[in-house]
């Protein structure tokens, strides 16, 4: 755990270790967009109608829904990747942030909890080269 991860924008997989309990256990694996620079956190989910997958925004430690279309699922992540809150956010709302986040999982409402996606999870996104 000693080396950091140099992220880029671009795609790869989200591993919800365990999983929910549709997967009976086992680890679930989700397509993620990953969102690094600048750019491409301010645009996040804007303007879109829908998502297949997630969304994960990094460093982040809080996200609003303005001029979102859609309502979301919010996962803030420490820095070991372990979720510390989850919470769904309608269109117009301002997220508080979060001291110890450092990343973001967003996707559409009501998905993450059948991923496994809850408080003390862990999660692995490993982006495509």
């Amino acid at each position: 755990m000693g080396r950091r991860r140099r992220w880029r924008d671009g795609v790869g997989v989200l591993v919800v270790e365990g999983g929910g309990s549709e997967s009976g256990g086992r680890d679930v694996v989700v397509p993620v967009e990953i969102a690094r620079s600048y750019h491409a956190r301010a645009r996040g989910l804007l303007g879109r109608d829908r998502l297949d997958g997630a969304m994960l925004l990094t460093p982040a430690s809080s996200v609003h829904t303005f001029r979102m279309r859609m309502a979301i699922d919010v996962a803030y992540l420490d820095r070991r990747f372990r979720v510390i809150s989850v919470r769904t956010m309608r269109p117009g709302r301002l997220g508080l942030p979060r001291v110890r986040s450092r990343h973001v999982l967003e996707a559409e409402a009501g998905v993450m909890a059948g991923w496994g996606v809850r408080v003390g999870a862990r999660v692995t996104v490993r982006a495509e080269e």
